[in-house]
């Protein structure tokens, strides 16, 4: 009988010193011919051009199998008009490993209002096109008419988040489980290390692959599983009534109070005949885990196939040093808790101080460190104090930080001072996003001054996306209080050190639980605050976020409280011009906006206006906020 919830082997034991090839993985036969290799034992075929450093996760994953001892090939963006496209390695003799990309293929497809993009940032060129919509289900596909019998593992983001039955924002309908639709043999989910590692073991030795933690797969009986949670079925959750949307919520619900790795319960959800058994969440990998999948040899480039075309994402990303994963703020809208985890897996100082010294020798590196962070740059070596991976339907931050949770940020201060005394290091940067609550505690110690006086370029980016206590509430983010403190003891502390800084505020449209009258609040908080947003997040419904089941209900799944939701283009196109409403462009959105929202006081010419009248010309703008310069003497 196939074993169910096995514990964790201990495959990661993977040596930073085994002698292992400096160069990137292969794409082709004479590059396999050059390792001695006849055929590849697993081939991963990515819908991002193929980046051999730690932040794409093919390169990761392709990288932490090599170090396991198997042979591993890539495919990269490969063209679906050329019927050798995945022919060009042969047959892998294991598995194939098929993931969509870094991102949502449709997402980097399209925007949000469903307009195509013009560009893909993980493609030479930044040439959009490149990847397929649905890209998973058409991988799969093309691999297994090229080689039939061989297993098709999907992995990443897009898979990771359509583990269950989800809503499509793109055709507005529930859907089956993306291994269903897709018929893929398993979905590793997450960060995947653990699950892949098992996954091949099994297949070398001929074992099945069941009941692997961190796995999805498709049974037609669940005799053996226990203890097992049934969901609603996908037919009751994609009705579309209000029992359907009743059905959806309470599978959100409890799809989000079983998300932690120490909970041995399995998901199981009928699709007609068959079942969709998710087994809990692989056990966070520890510090020597981490470090020893971060010390494996990355060239940190592009393939040498690309020659010099410029990748947008590498440019961004090339230089910048992860310190840790996962994130336990629990923000309804943000899918890094459902991928990465909730729990806080840190790398040790010591490894991180070796990636920054090989970086400091790479010969493409110009003194500059471009990020020293993680999802959430200062949650480094932050978590439970009780050891806990999550509390059931919690969030460690919001409505306030959890006294058990130690928000010391004493280690953190301790590596940030010990990265910029390296030498060859000139600048040593935080762009990461930054939790403005945790930085409050009293466990930051002095964090605030310490990014004022030498870990900012001149802009500091943080995000309190709205400001009405109604909207983050719907966001679970924290008292707009906290954002404004924060940013005045920056600028003081900036004024202090007589260092120029720039605060850029991140703000989301459309959000769930965000009325007209409450964009309308933001927008003339912006007005008073002379602050010019130059960049407006447009809520996008990520499967397998809170946010996304309440734009799709109306309802919040772990309260039950009804929110309004912005559902149709015209509406989503009223919010994102109230934000933006001191670009011309958008003046006659703007003031429909503020027309619908009983707001016509504030159309005109006067110094309260947020948009001239119709046909009126546009009244000056408010000098943005500029940033503390210190006199000339």
């Amino acid at each position: 009988m196939p074993r169910t919830n096995r514990p964790q082997s201990d495959l990661l034991i993977v040596s930073p010193g085994r002698d292992l090839p400096s160069t990137a993985l292969p794409m082709s036969r004479a590059e396999m011919a050059e390792r001695g290799w006849d055929a590849c034992d697993i081939i991963f075929v990515t819908g991002d051009a193929y980046v051999d450093h730690p932040s794409f996760g093919v390169a990761l994953l392709g990288r932490f199998l090599e170090g396991l001892g198997y042979r591993v090939g890539i495919i990269a963006q490969p063209d679906l008009d050329d019927p050798q496209a995945f022919h060009v390695l042969g047959r892998p003799m294991l598995a194939w490993g098929v993931t969509a990309g870094n991102l949502d293929s449709q997402l980097m497809r399209s925007t949000i209002m469903r307009k195509a993009r013009h560009d893909d940032a993980y493609t030479p060129g930044g040439e959009a096109g490149r990847r397929p919509a649905n890209a998973s289900i058409v991988y799969t596909s093309r691999a297994r008419q090229a080689y039939k019998g061989v297993p098709v593992i999907l992995g990443g983001v897009e898979a990771s988040l359509r583990r269950f039955a989800y809503y499509d924002y793109w055709t507005d309908k529930v859907k089956r489980s993306l291994l269903i639709d897709a018929k893929a043999d398993l979905i590793a989910f997450g960060m995947a290390e653990r699950a892949i590692a098992e996954i091949m073991n099994c297949l070398r030795e001929g074992r099945d692959c069941a009941g692997i933690a961190g796995t999805v797969e498709v049974r037609h009986t669940l005799d053996g599983l226990d203890p097992i949670l049934e969901l609603p079925t996908f037919d009751q959750v994609a009705e579309v009534t209000g029992e359907g949307k009743k059905a959806f919520s309470a599978m959100m619900r409890d799809i989000h109070l079983h998300m932690d790795p120490a909970d041995p319960t399995i998901l199981v959800q009928r699709h007609g005949d068959r079942w969709i058994v998710v087994h809990p969440p692989a056990v966070p990998l520890t510090t020597a885990e981490l470090d020893a999948v971060y010390a494996l040899p990355f060239t940190r480039v592009p393939h040498p196939r690309y020659g010099e075309a410029h990748i947008p994402a590498y440019a961004m990303i090339k230089d910048s040093i992860t310190t840790h994963r996962g994130c336990y703020a629990g923000c309804s809208f943000c899918a890094i808790g459902a991928h990465q985890g909730t729990a806080i897996s840190s790398r040790s100082r010591e490894n991180i101080l070796a990636e920054i010294t090989a970086l400091t020798q790479h010969p493409e590196f110009h003194g500059t460190v471009s990020d020293l962070g993680g999802p959430t740059a200062n949650m480094y070596r932050t978590g439970c104090k009780k050891g806990r991976t999550r509390c059931a339907g919690k969030s460690c931050l919001y409505p306030h930080i959890c006294p058990n949770l130690n928000t010391d940020h004493g280690p953190l201060l301790a590596l940030m001072s010990a990265a910029r005394k390296l030498r060859g290091v000139r600048h040593l940067f935080v762009a990461s996003g930054i939790r403005v609550d945790l930085a409050l505690s009293s466990g930051a110690h002095g964090y605030i001054a310490e990014l004022a006086r030498h870990h900012v370029s001149g802009r500091l980016k943080i995000a309190p996306e709205h400001i009405t206590p109604r909207v983050l509430r719907a966001m679970r983010k924290p008292d707009s209080t906290l954002y404004h403190e924060f940013v005045q003891r920056f600028q003081a502390c900036a004024r202090n050190l007589r260092h120029p800084h720039q605060v850029v505020e991140y703000f989301i449209s459309g959000h769930p639980g965000c009325t007209l009258r409450d964009m309308v609040d933001l927008a003339l908080y912006l007005k008073q605050a002379n602050i010019t947003p130059e960049q407006v997040q447009d809520f996008y419904p990520a499967p397998l976020t809170l946010a996304a089941a309440m734009y799709y209900t109306g309802v919040d799944p772990l309260t039950g409280d009804r929110v309004t939701v912005a559902r149709t283009d015209n509406e989503k196109a009223q919010q994102r011009a109230l934000l933006l409403c001191h670009k011309p462009e958008f003046h006659r959105k703007a003031r429909e906006a503020l027309l619908a929202a009983g707001r016509a006081d504030l159309i005109g010419n006067g110094p309260g206006c947020l948009v001239p009248a119709e046909g009126a010309a546009s009244p000056s703008p408010s000098p943005p906020r500029k940033p503390f310069r210190p006199r000339k003497r």
